[in-house]
């Protein structure tokens, strides 16, 4: 009774924190002064048709590297608490995957990959961008493991690809700090023609490093969590 009490109270104190926060909420009518330069001189200053991209990519560059730590922490972390010693799977009983599931698999993957791939290339000029096209492609694997459960995917391979893909990150990053105006600086290339696929300047290059290391952790959890149920 009590403890009933307590939650009921509890949640009456978040409605009423929360009615306030709404009833004296006001929306900006116009853009900070930050915001404002980032709308007014970013499409010149960065060459990328897509703003946002503009934004995380160069002019918050580090905060970009902060939320790929995470991740990649994240990854780590989960692979660390599911580690287990592997066991035989021989006498295992699996139910039998439709042949609809299995079906649709093979040709739904390589759509989903390629269209993943486009979403990191293209990130500097549609919506979309690294983390968008990495979970496109992590959600691929998903695909390939619900249709095929014991199928072995290669750590080793997610490892190198991921390795590979931080460190291009971080050594770009320095690049602009070198070459450039500042970390992750994109002008250590040409800006390009506006709007085209090649333009932005080190954008796109950016962003496909960002694509490949985001997959790859988001997929090492995955297969950290299918080798766990294969061994359980």
């Amino acid at each position: 009774m009590v403890k009933n009490t307590f939650i009921f109270v509890l949640l009456v104190g978040f409605v009423f924190l929360f009615f306030n926060l709404f009833a004296d909420f006001t929306g900006n009518t116009e853009l900070n002064k930050l915001a404002g330069h980032y709308a007014e001189s970013g499409h010149e200053e960065v060459g990328a048709a897509n703003l946002v991209t503009a934004v995380v990519v160069t002019y918050r560059g580090l905060d970009t590297l902060g939320e790929v730590t995470i991740l990649f922490l994240s990854a780590a972390i989960v692979s660390f608490l599911l580690k287990i010693e592997t066991s035989s799977t021989d006498d295992r009983k699996l139910r039998t995957t439709s042949e609809i599931l299995d079906t649709a698999s093979k040709i739904l993957v390589p759509v989903i990959f390629i269209f993943g791939i486009y979403v990191f290339i293209n990130g500097h000029l549609t919506p979309g961008g690294g983390f968008q096209g990495g979970a496109i492609i992590a959600s691929g694997l998903v695909l390939i493991l619900l249709a095929k459960p014991l199928r072995q995917i290669s750590q080793k391979l997610i490892s190198i690809v991921e390795s590979i893909s931080g460190l291009s990150f971080v050594l770009l990053g320095v690049a602009g700090i070198l070459f450039a105006a500042g970390f992750l600086d994109n002008k250590i290339l040409s800006l390009g023609e506006f709007g085209t696929i090649f333009s932005a300047g080190l954008i796109p290059i950016i962003y496909i490093f960002v694509g490949l290391k985001v997959g790859a952790e988001l997929s090492s959890i995955i297969t950290n969590l299918q080798e766990n149920q294969n061994e359980a």
